[in-house]
C-alpha cells in the first residue's frame, strides 16, 4: 500500500480472527489487495502465537481450533506434532494459510491511531523502514487480539521490589529462572504452565492466586462450562462493561500431565499475597517469602488504544459490541472480541462479520 492508499476495507491484525474474516470475505468474492487490507504488526505469520516461549506445545493449554478452510490444505492442529514448539507449529500453518488463499499480510505494520476524515475512516499505521503513513477506509475490522496489551494488576510496593518483575508476554525460557525464588501469580493455564517448566529449575517456587483454582476434572472443556463463559463475554460485550476472565467461567481442566503436578504438590495455590517488599512478598498472615522473581501471569486486556479517536469506550469501560459489530459506530468490526476470542469464537464470527461487511458495501 503506498502512504496516501484508499481501500474499502481495513483489516487489523492477522492473527486468528483476521484470518477468519479474510477467508470468508474472499467466499464473497472479496479480492484482497483491492477490496480489503490486511495489516498485521508481527514480523511473521502465526498472530500471538509467534512470541509465546518455546517450551509451550500445542494441547497444553486451551485447544487450538483449525482456521475456516484450513482442510483445504491438508492441515489440521488436532493431528499436528505436538513434540514441537506451539509457536513454530501456528506460524507455519498460519503462513501457509496466507499463501494458500492469496491473503496479501502487509507486515510489519503497526496500526498507531484510527480517526474520522469527513466521511472517511482514516487508519494511520508506521512500518520500519517506511515511517508513517495513512490508509482511508470505508470500514474498519478490529483483530488485534490482547497480547500486546498485558494486564498486571496493581499491589502495594510493587515499584520497590528490587529483584526481576515480568508478564507472561516477556516469558522466553525456564533456563531463565535457574536457581532463583520465583513467585508465579495467577489461576490460568499460562501459570501452570509456568510452574511445571520451572518446578526442577527454580531454586523455590511459589504460587499465588486471586481466586481459588477451579479444577475441572476433564482434559477437554465441557461443552456447558464453555457455553456459559463466552454467554457472560457477549453480556459484558453488549452492555459495554470490561470482559471478565474465561478461566473464571470455564475453570482448568485437569490433564494427566496437570494431574500429576497436583499430586506432587506443585500445583497447590496460596491466597493472594497483600504486598511486595523490596526482597519478597508479604501474605495475609504476616509470613513472607522471600522471592528473585514475580511472574504476573494475570492476563491480558483487548488491544483497542488505536481506536481511542473514534470516542467507542462506553462509560462501563468496556466497548459496546453485539455479533462482532460496534453498537457506537456501525462503520467499525471488533473479530475476536469478548465472545469471539476463542479460535471457535472466531471462527464464527468471521463468518458473520463478513456476511455484515457485504451488506454495507
Amino acid at each position: 500500500m503506498s502512504s496516501d492508499a484508499s481501500v474499502p476495507i481495513v483489516i487489523v491484525g492477522a492473527g486468528q480472527a483476521g484470518l477468519a474474516v479474510a477467508y470468508y470475505l474472499r467466499t464473497f468474492e472479496l479480492i484482497p489487495g483491492r477490496d480489503f487490507v490486511l495489516f498485521d504488526r508481527g514480523p511473521d505469520a502465526g498472530g500471538a502465537w509467534q512470541h509465546r516461549w518455546a517450551g509451550l506445545r500445542l494441547g497444553s493449554a486451551h485447544r487450538v481450533n483449525d482456521l475456516p478452510g484450513m482442510s483445504e490444505l491438508g492441515l489440521s492442529f488436532a493431528t499436528a506434532d505436538r513434540t514441537r514448539p506451539a509457536r513454530d507449529v501456528v506460524t507455519e500453518y498460519y503462513r501457509r494459510y496466507e499463501e494458500h488463499f492469496d491473503l496479501r499480510v502487509v507486515r510489519p505494520v503497526t496500526v498507531t491511531a484510527v480517526f474520522n476524515r469527513r466521511a472517511d475512516l482514516v487508519v494511520r499505521s508506521a512500518s520500519p523502514g517506511f515511517g508513517d503513513h495513512e490508509t482511508t477506509a470505508r470500514l474498519l475490522v478490529n483483530a488485534s487480539g490482547t497480547w500486546g496489551a498485558p494486564f498486571v494488576p496493581h499491589y502495594p510496593g510493587a515499584a520497590s521490589f528490587a529483584g526481576q518483575q515480568l508478564h507472561t508476554s516477556g516469558y522466553r525460557a525456564a533456563g531463565d529462572f535457574a536457581g532463583r525464588k520465583v513467585v508465579v501469580v495467577g489461576g490460568g493455564t499460562s501459570a501452570i504452565g509456568f510452574l511445571l517448566e520451572l518446578e526442577h529449575v527454580a531454586a523455590e517456587l511459589t504460587w499465588a492466586s486471586r481466586r481459588p483454582i477451579d479444577w475441572v476434572h476433564t482434559e477437554q472443556l465441557e461443552l456447558e462450562g464453555a457455553s456459559a463463559a463466552v454467554a457472560a463475554q457477549d453480556e459484558a460485550a453488549r452492555s459495554g462493561r470490561a470482559l471478565p476472565s474465561i478461566v473464571s467461567g470455564t475453570g482448568v481442566p485437569v490433564s494427566r500431565r496437570i494431574a500429576a503436578g497436583i499430586e506432587r504438590g506443585v500445583l497447590t495455590a496460596r491466597p493472594m499475597f497483600t504486598s511486595i517488599e523490596p526482597t519478597g512478598v508479604r501474605w495475609a498472615d504476616g509470613s513472607f517469602t522471600e522471592a528473585d522473581v514475580i511472574i504476573w501471569a494475570t492476563g491480558f486486556r483487548p488491544e483497542v488504544r488505536h481506536l481511542a479517536p473514534l470516542k467507542l469506550r462506553a462509560k462501563a469501560g468496556g466497548l459496546v459490541v453485539g455479533a462482532g459489530a460496534s453498537w457506537t459506530d456501525p462503520r467499525i468490526f471488533l473479530a475476536g472480541y469478548g465472545p469471539q476470542a476463542s479460535t471457535v469464537g472466531a471462527h464464527r464470527a468471521g463468518r458473520t462479520i463478513a456476511r455484515q461487511i457485504v451488506a454495507l458495501l
